[in-house]
């Protein structure tokens, strides 16, 4: 497993068609590549590489944008391992907010981002 900090845009979105995909294009259009999104209901959650320009992006369009700090876990693709860290860190009192994540190409990594109560308690626990 490593891991580390990086800074996502929580992104207020209208909850109807279209909204998401607009909001895709004009980055997109400014050569921001989305590298993780979860979208829930009426708000997405979105990691890229150029934090600035993409705010910059969405304020322009008169989005709701807020940047928190949250962790990108890489773990093995195997049975307990998102376990593991889940509950390494509930055990050490630390909340976890919410987290996403998606399957490496080649199917042996997953990558995770996860929103905790208290960062760099929990990279503490994961450093131990």
């Amino acid at each position: 497993m490593d891991f580390e900090r990086v800074t996502e845009i929580f992104v207020i979105l209208e909850n109807k068609p279209s909204v998401l995909g607009e909001l895709l294009s004009e980055l997109a259009e400014n050569e921001i590549n989305v590298e993780a999104i979860g979208v829930f209901q009426d708000t997405a959650k979105i990691f890229v590489k150029n934090v600035s320009k993409a705010v910059k992006v969405m304020n322009k369009l008169n989005y709701t944008t807020e940047i928190r700090d949250v962790l990108l876990i890489h773990l093995e693709n195997k049975p307990g391992a998102l376990a593991e860290v889940a509950t390494r860190i509930g055990d050490e009192g630390i909340n976890i907010e919410y987290c996403y994540g998606t399957l490496s190409q080649s199917g042996d990594k997953v990558s995770v981002i996860m929103d905790v109560s208290n960062v760099e308690e929990a990279i503490k626990v994961l450093q131990s």
